[in-house]
């Protein structure tokens, strides 16, 4: 592994924060909470004449070639920065799924106008009923109908949590087309016009003031044309995509745990009471460097899992400890700040560690919780083959007699020599 940057990828580092810290300023953030549609159409028109929005695409459709590991580069960034935006529902799980599973005709056509700002994508994949019982990332929790009637399937039912549904203009939608034995024989995925008027959206209340729908679809016609990829067989190119989309999110989580550190380790420094930094006391220190490990240890399993991604090696292991660890560090991370910081940290009108604190949450839970990639850990970990017993004559130091076993490491030797040099010493006594 090799995980230093490329002068481009340095490049890219630096103006992504140069930009971001002009575009996205904490006001900004507060504003497209309250803001009807959640982000500014003005800004995403600026990210995509930087090529953002095409980055991750071949340059034959519109997009810039750039690698998996420059994408995450990006998202360090945008988590850093809390940028507000549909990047993550449009250019990731929409746009990389048509990229991944869907016909020339649907490249050709949908992913440069991705990649020129002219698109939004929401993926609409958890149910109601799938999201309280554990099922939302799974195939057996996909029961939402496409059922066929001529040249059209009709969609009937509703998806819920659906991020950036109510100005996507177009919805890829995650059917069942028919019941089997294996959940995921059986999924069917369709890009459904977003202004359909057999499409309706309620904007839900979160926690994180971000803007997840309710969207109901009432006898939605979508024609065969808009299948993506093939019938039955939808939920494998999808389970990719979204393996790449959760180890974005822990880049992302990567970037906002940095700058909570910053905010944190700044604040110690610059706090002073009884005439002195708060940072001198051991308990703030603690904290200070306690966060310091939950960001770096969530960078390198996040970094392992997108050199493999990036590289196309098989990296399901790595994928679910680095979304297992960032989803729960993340969190422990923002803890930490709010004890330095205190009352200050907790004024939610003010301040950005709330800020982080507040959408930290939604990235803990989207596209997998700790407690679903742990699962699939332990799944990964019971293929492996149990360990072999040792057999025959034991080797190495046990080949030497035990008068004759001298310890290699300095410390052990000097003591094992001192122990020595008293037993002759009570023998010449003797």
């Amino acid at each position: 592994m090799d995980f230093s940057l490329s002068e481009a990828q340095e490049r890219l580092k630096k103006e992504a924060r140069v930009f971001l810290e002009k575009e996205c300023p904490e006001s900004f953030i507060r504003e497209m909470e309250e803001d009807d549609q959640g982000f500014s159409r003005e800004l995403w028109r600026k990210m995509a004449d930087l090529g953002w929005l095409g980055l991750a695409y071949p340059k034959t459709l519109g997009g810039q070639g750039g690698s998996f590991f420059d994408l995450a580069l990006l998202f360090e960034e945008m988590g850093r920065a809390m940028l507000p935006s549909p990047y993550l529902s449009t250019v990731i799980l929409g746009g990389l799924t048509i990229l991944e599973a869907g016909n020339e005709r649907q490249k050709n056509d949908l992913l440069p106008k991705i990649a020129k700002g002219e698109l939004i994508l929401s993926l609409a994949l958890t149910e109601p009923e799938s999201s309280w019982d554990g099922t939302a990332w799974k195939p057996e929790g996909v029961t939402l109908k496409a059922t066929p009637q001529g040249d059209n399937y009709i969609i009937n039912g509703t998806k819920l949590f659906v991020p950036d549904a109510h100005i996507a203009d177009k919805l890829l939608c995650v059917t069942r087309t028919r019941e089997g034995k294996n959940p995921e024989d059986g999924i069917t995925l369709f890009l459904a016009d977003a202004k359909d008027p057999g499409i309706s959206y309620e904007i839900l209340e979160t926690t994180a003031g971000d803007k997840q729908c309710e969207v109901t679809f009432r006898r939605v016609k979508v024609p065969k044309e808009n299948m993506v990829g093939l019938l039955h067989k939808g939920w494998a190119p999808l389970e990719k995509v979204m393996q790449k989309g959760a180890v974005l999110l822990c880049a992302d989580m990567v970037g906002a745990g940095q700058r909570v550190l910053e905010i944190t380790v700044g604040y110690a420094k610059a706090r002073v009471q009884f005439d002195m930094p708060i940072g001198i006391n051991q308990y703030v220190q603690d904290h200070c460097v306690f966060l310091v490990s939950e960001v770096d240890a969530s960078r390198w399993l996040t970094y392992q899992a997108v050199w493999k991604l990036n590289d196309n090696l098989p990296c399901n292991l790595e994928v679910a400890m680095a979304k297992a660890w960032t989803s729960d560090s993340h969190e422990r991370a923002c803890w930490r700040g709010h004890q330095v910081l205190a009352g200050v940290g907790y004024e939610v009108d003010r301040g950005l560690l709330p800020l982080f604190s507040r959408r930290g949450k939604t990235k803990q839970l989207y596209l997998g919780d700790s407690d679903f990639y742990l699962e699939k850990l332990m799944q990964d970990v019971e293929k492996w083959p149990a360990p072999e017993k040792f057999r025959g004559k034991a080797l190495g130091i046990f080949d030497i007699p035990r008068e004759k076993q001298i310890p290699y490491w300095q410390p052990w030797r000097e003591r094992w020599e001192a122990i020595e040099k008293r037993k002759k010493e009570r023998k010449k006594k003797k």
